[in-house]
């Protein structure tokens, strides 16, 4: 017998039928391709194609635009997929639950017609571009700039750590284009990369997780975008667009980690119930089902701040301090969920080819990634001493 899990407060049954559809795929189509992308550091372009016949790309963009018409619902469903079946290998929430926002929110209308409905076909790769070698949660530090002259801005500069880098057709450039304006000189351009001179990108980057996901430097000398590529229609505004994105994409990072929390816990059950030691299975050592007992606990309660800060998004209630605390604890307490199920799985938790073992590295980077945890809890302390 199992520990009965409630009923998620939103689900439907339009949104069980997209987790079954987004199970199949992630589990028949990509899962068996893991270790052959692991080895070329990125996964077959073809599968964005494929995901998007499947509606699994932009679910959260009206239909007039090419999407699937959903919301952060129909999003929350595909990452949770995604993420227990730890396929790392192309991030659709970059693609769909970040880049296509910002082209719906701050978009012209022309922008989100030539943009959007390429890429819910997978016909277009999306990526953003804001960490640079030196600057990364702070912003404000970046130094690529976009210099406009005439119809045209000239970009010059570098960014790293870029997910979905290598395929990526479409990306959106955190900018400078007032060097001397702090937050205020910051500006989104969007860059198409088919044949666009000055643009370059540096070879896939060796990590110690998710190594089937591409993950490249870009490199920018005297790239000329056309003037009409800049995100909204004033320079200066893309901190503050960035700023009002942060909690939605948050969440998504936490609702990402807490299906990796579950699985692990899952996994782990199954392998000490068939694991023997000292003439029994290893579930029956008190220790055992006490740390097993714990990792549910903090899986459940993850679970649980997930769905709240779900269904506060989905009031537009969601703020920055309660996003951060949602993406610091829940990446935190993943990381040592993983720890304590890697250890009762022995010396075969140590081994690739043990789902546990390569859960342990790929989870390390969601306490860096979307904002180190440290800049979280700043974010939250300075919320509480206003």
């Amino acid at each position: 017998m199992t520990i009965a899990t409630p009923p998620r407060p939103w689900m439907d049954a339009e949104l069980e039928m997209l987790r079954d559809s987004a199970r199949r795929f992630f589990e028949t189509e990509c899962v068996p391709r893991q270790k052959a992308w692991a080895a070329q550091k990125h996964m077959d372009r073809s599968m964005w194609n494929r995901a998007g016949e499947l509606g699994l790309l932009c679910a959260g963009i009206p239909e007039a635009y090419g999407g699937a018409g959903g919301s952060f619902l129909h999003e929350a469903v595909i990452c949770e997929e995604q993420m227990r079946a730890l396929v790392t290998s192309f991030s659709i929430n970059v693609h769909s639950g970040i880049v296509a926002h910002y082209l719906l929110d701050y978009g012209t209308e022309e922008q989100k017609l030539r943009w959007l409905p390429a890429m819910a076909t997978g016909d277009v790769v999306a990526a953003i571009a804001m960490t640079e070698p030196g600057a990364g949660t702070d912003l404000q530090r970046i130094k690529t700039t976009a210099v406009r002259q005439g119809d045209h801005y000239v970009i010059n500069g570098a960014k790293t750590f870029i997910t979905n880098g290598l395929h990526a057709d479409l990306i959106c450039v955190a900018v400078k284009t007032d060097p001397n304006a702090g937050a205020r000189g910051v500006s989104l351009v969007i860059i198409e990369t088919c044949d666009l001179p000055g643009f370059r990108r540096g070879t896939l980057l060796d990590k110690i997780g998710q190594q089937a996901q591409d993950t490249v430097e870009l490199f920018f000398d005297d790239m000329r975008v056309p003037a009409e590529n800049l995100l909204g229609t004033e320079e200066g505004r893309g901190f503050a667009q960035l700023m009002q994105q942060l909690p939605r994409e948050r969440l998504l990072l936490a609702v990402g980690s807490a299906a990796t929390m579950q699985r692990a816990v899952d996994d782990t059950l199954a392998y000490v119930r068939e694991r023997q030691i000292f003439g029994a299975s290893l579930m029956s050592l008190q220790n055992t089902r006490f740390k097993l007992a714990e990792c549910q606990t903090h899986a459940t309660i993850a679970r649980t701040f997930v769905d709240d800060c779900i269904a506060r998004l989905a009031r537009d209630e969601l703020d920055v301090p309660t996003a951060a605390m949602a993406k610091w604890w829940i990446s935190q307490t993943t990381c040592q969920v993983i720890d304590e199920c890697l250890q009762l799985h022995g010396g075969y938790g140590y081994m690739s080819d043990y789902p546990i073992a390569r859960m342990y590295t790929d989870a390390r980077v969601g306490r860096i990634y979307g904002g180190a945890n440290e800049v979280m809890k700043e974010i939250i302390a300075r919320a509480m001493d206003r």
